[in-house]
């Protein structure tokens, strides 16, 4: 190979797939054609029988493929309907109207990130408290697997009964669900940071005649880290569902569950939709947020990956 053609630079194409955005837009093309045959393929019976009843027998294909696009309350809606939908209830409505997506958007994220941190806090004080206690390693980690079988579904009318027999409603019944989901893959996560340490590396703190204190502080956490991170952008994703199902069994007003649920009741699909591609907008944003904290977090200890 000549030099010439090795610092040949690549075209634009190639310069776009080389990176992460060319990958990610191909597969989201890819989804968004594979949205549209099959919401051809879902509205075309009901199409049909529409024009079974009008009298009309001989309509066009293409003309059929643009009615199945475009019908009011699709069995699928299509990518452009769910586009509009969204556009016009964040854009075009008021933030505190009852119609935008954005103020339901605001109510669940409270409820996320509040049972976000909570499930944080507990999932790292969890996993401390496991690492250290023969114990507690023994007898606290399996009941902490273990309450990860039961289906949110099924406990989160109990928790919400439960807060609201003793006083407590609005925010907080939300957030435990939330904290129910996002605290085991950062108890699991933690876990495994603060026992990531090579066992040479202790020996040498207890060389030093280090604390226990200073070893986790000095060794065990800074370790821990990577772990954390990782863990956490799966709490939050975990925390915005348990958010949205804490707002279904209580036939909430406000929030994306809330917009579920009057869809659901209507027949609105394509409502039913936006509110879920939202909130898929809404926990990605969250993910790459934690993203972009973790690589700040790294570099300022001087671990860049």
């Amino acid at each position: 190979m000549t030099t010439e053609a090795a610092v040949r630079p690549l075209s634009p194409f190639a310069g776009l797939m080389s990176g992460t955005i060319g990958p990610v837009l191909v597969v989201v093309l890819g989804l968004i054609a594979i949205w549209y045959v099959a919401t051809v393929a879902l509205n075309a019976p009901f199409q049909r029988d529409i024009y079974a009843r009008a009298g009309q027998t001989d309509v066009p294909f293409s003309q059929m493929v643009a009615d199945t696009l475009a019908q009011e309350r699709p069995v699928l809606p299509s990518p452009h309907q769910v586009a509009i939908e969204i556009w016009d209830t964040t854009v075009n409505k008021k933030v505190t109207s009852n119609r935008s997506l954005i103020y339901h958007t605001g109510i669940t994220l409270s409820s996320t990130l509040t049972g976000f941190v909570m499930g944080t806090l507990l999932g790292i004080g969890l996993a401390i408290l496991v690492v250290h206690s023969r114990v507690l390693d023994k007898s606290l980690m399996p009941w902490v697997i273990s309450s990860q079988t039961i289906p949110i579904l099924a406990i989160a009318p109990m928790i919400i009964v439960v807060l609201n027999a003793i006083g407590i409603s609005g925010l907080m019944p939300k957030a435990m669900i939330s904290t129910y989901l996002s605290f085991f893959p950062v108890t699991v996560g933690m876990v495994k940071g603060l026992r990531s340490p090579e066992l040479i590396h202790i020996d040498l703190m207890r060389t030093y005649s280090a604390s226990e204190a200073e070893t986790f502080w000095k060794l065990r956490l800074p370790y821990a880290v990577p772990y954390l991170f990782a863990s956490m952008k799966v709490g939050i994703a975990a925390s915005l569902v348990g958010a949205i199902v804490g707002e279904l069994p209580t036939g909430a007003v406000a929030g994306l569950g809330a917009r579920l649920l009057a869809g659901s009741y209507y027949g609105q699909t394509v409502q039913i939709w936006s509110a879920l591609v939202l909130a898929s907008v809404v926990a990605g944003s969250l993910v790459a947020l934690i993203g972009l904290l973790e690589k700040a977090t790294l570099a300022k200890m001087g671990m860049n990956r």
